[in-house]
């Protein structure tokens, strides 16, 4: 097995990606990749020389300090280790042609990798509470859309998520009692999404028409009018849950609008622009 070290003064994640975008290249490799962050002594540096050297592997780093880079590259030329620098070469032509010295720090990267993080737990977040999934983690979500069947509620559950937010989503059926922790939830959390019967009649014949099998009633103006009047009834039990009347709103303007109805709630610092 060759062993690689992915090293850096910052956390190293970008050494280790610039490596597994690499090793894609390459099938059926038997490699291990070794992460090393926050290296940012000579003496650490050392210990890691000496460990790829034992293990016959080699190293990329992406150190920004230059003195951490003569050091990792004195060490490698020591213990006969190579080492792959893949931030000075870019730095020093770069500082050449804008005519300036980098600012030599650590970790700037980070806030847009924590934030892409956080997008990808916030999309996991929403398909674990689709459609009334998992109500015990309900407190979780910064939003809770509700809302009879074809009201959007799972794309703009997507929607919401792809840009931060922890979203979940509960069906209104009718002549069913939504759950008790939907009404424990604090004030301005949950979004009631209202639709004009005559445009779900419209959806939901499309539905019907794609999939070719549907409930009793389901597309029918009488038994969606009730639904309709159903869930107006739970709406009025929180009158300080707002609406959203997404009858001929896209996604977008849906979104928006939710989020301003919702608004208040502070987010992860480096986080992506919502809408």
């Amino acid at each position: 097995m060759t062993q690689i070290y992915a090293v850096s003064d910052a956390t190293g994640i970008t050494a280790e990606r610039v490596v597994r975008a690499a090793l894609v290249q390459f099938d059926d490799h038997n490699v291990e990749i070794t992460r090393c962050g926050g290296v940012d002594s000579s003496k650490r540096i050392e210990e890691i020389v000496q460990e790829a050297a034992e293990k016959e592997g080699f190293i990329v780093h992406t150190f920004v300090y230059e003195n951490l880079r003569r050091a990792m590259l004195t060490e490698g030329r020591a213990h006969n280790v190579t080492t792959i620098d893949l931030m000075g070469p870019l730095l020093v032509r770069l500082s050449e042609l804008l005519e300036m010295q980098p600012r030599a720090e650590p970790g700037l990267f980070q806030p847009f990798y924590a934030a892409h993080l956080h997008r990808i737990d916030a999309i996991n977040f929403a398909v674990r509470q689709d459609d009334g999934k998992n109500i015990t983690d309900l407190d979780e979500a910064e939003i809770v859309l509700v809302g009879v069947s074809r009201t959007s509620k799972t794309p703009l559950s997507v929607f919401l998520a792809y840009r931060g937010w922890l979203v979940a989503n509960l069906p209104i059926v009718l002549g069913m009692e939504p759950p008790r922790e939907l009404f424990d939830l604090p004030k301005n959390r949950v979004v009631g999404l209202v639709v004009k019967p005559e445009r779900l009649v419209e959806l939901r014949r499309a539905r019907v028409s794609r999939m070719g099998t549907h409930a009793k009633g389901y597309a029918d103006l009488e038994h969606i009018q009730a639904e309709v009047a159903y869930a107006y009834e739970i709406y009025e039990r929180r009158r300080d849950w707002p609406l959203v009347d997404v009858t001929y709103k896209s996604l977008e303007e849906a979104a928006a609008e939710v989020v301003t109805l919702v608004g208040g709630i502070s987010r992860p610092e480096g986080e992506l622009e919502i809408v």
